[in-house]
């Protein structure tokens, strides 16, 4: 994984709306040279295809060194003896046009047609934005092989439960091979700019297009995409109001805690080691935002709390490692890891209060 820099952070992602939304956690004038990444508005789509998807994925043969004897070698191997270069059949590997290092993005067979992200992040979407949506942040990780354009509504809403959030829909797609082309719905929480997808009892809520000859985006797919962004801020709206209807106690709490992130092993047995002071970490990191922090008591004792807590948890506390915590965060959420995490802590409490 790669470990992205303060400084590719400020110049390999765009965020918008900060005059009403504040500036990301990575932001660092002094990074950002000439042009700013943050923008009070909306991010213009023109700046979007300049900025960050001035190139393009090309695709390049494939070759394996072998052993060679002088009349029929290219060049001379590591150990200084001859070798050639000889060709793999039905692989490619995708490279950026703009670099000349060589730095190879993915390697796949001849099946694989990559998704341009001009094309499938920014024209297919930008051709359908009305004047209720707009580019709200947009970038790359990994060297360019993963790329996003977040696509919202400029105004936050507030349910009247108190949670302010704002609907947003992800086109994202890979040049690595670790996610197809995907339209998907999610819900930022303003106050603490955790992202989730809404709703945790529904299903279809994106859209996926295989890396392929025969893959298309077709009109009809992108208004459904699109809006998606409309019927979320209903959806999350009330999933919020159902959530917050359910009573979760101290002990409910607790025994939801032994199901999440247990002390004991599948036999009964009490861990040792590491793995017991994971979880104690995890149980009691947890428990403080539960208990007393800003993004979760003000729902104390509802169910919206667990889930509140252990998706602030996920964001914010969880360890990192080999990656800086925008960059994981935000391939969390691209990846669908959140919303998979969300889904289990839904599904484990439902189990907790059943047995109740």
């Amino acid at each position: 994984m790669s470990k992205e820099t303060l400084q590719d952070l400020n110049t390999h992602t765009l965020i918008g709306h900060t005059a009403a939304r504040g500036t990301a956690w990575h932001y660092r004038a002094e990074h950002q040279g000439d042009e700013p990444n943050h923008y009070p508005g909306p991010i213009p789509v023109a700046d979007v295809a300049r900025r960050l998807f001035a190139w393009q994925a090309d695709s390049r043969p494939l070759a394996v060194e072998r052993p060679a004897d002088p009349a029929t070698m290219t060049h001379l191997d590591a150990s200084g003896l001859p070798a050639r270069w000889v060709p793999v059949e039905g692989r490619q590997a995708i490279v950026r046009s703009d670099r000349t290092d060589g730095h190879v993005m993915g390697v796949f067979t001849d099946a694989y047609v990559p998704h341009q992200y001009r094309e499938w992040l920014l024209t297919s979407v930008a051709n359908l934005l009305d004047d209720t949506l707009s580019i709200s942040s947009a970038g790359l990780l990994r060297d360019g092989a993963i790329a996003w354009v977040e696509v919202s509504v400029p105004e936050s809403i507030t349910t009247p439960e108190g949670v302010t959030f704002r609907p947003n829909l992800l086109a994202t797609t890979t040049f690595d091979g670790s996610l197809a082309t995907t339209y998907k719905r999610t819900v930022t929480d303003v106050v603490c700019d955790n992202t989730r997808e809404a709703a945790l009892g529904e299903t279809g809520q994106q859209i996926k297009v295989r890396h392929s000859r025969h893959s298309s985006l077709k009109l009809a797919s992108a208004r459904q995409a699109l809006a998606m962004v409309h019927t979320t801020a209903e959806d999350f709206a009330a999933e919020v109001a159902a959530l917050c209807r359910i009573r979760v106690d101290h002990r409910t709490f607790a025994r939801f805690l032994d199901a999440w992130a247990p002390t004991v092993d599948g036999t009964g047995d009490r861990l040792t080691g590491k793995a017991l002071t994971l979880a104690v970490r995890k149980r009691e990191a947890i428990t403080q935002m539960h208990s007393h922090d800003s993004w979760v008591t003000p729902w104390a004792g509802t169910a919206h709390a667990v889930l509140q807590a252990v998706n602030t948890y996920e964001h914010h506390a969880r360890p990192v490692r080999g990656t800086t915590r925008p960059e994981r965060n935000m391939l969390r959420t691209v990846t669908g890891d959140f919303a998979a995490t969300d889904h289990r802590a839904w599904h484990t409490l439902q189990q907790v209060l059943a047995s109740a």
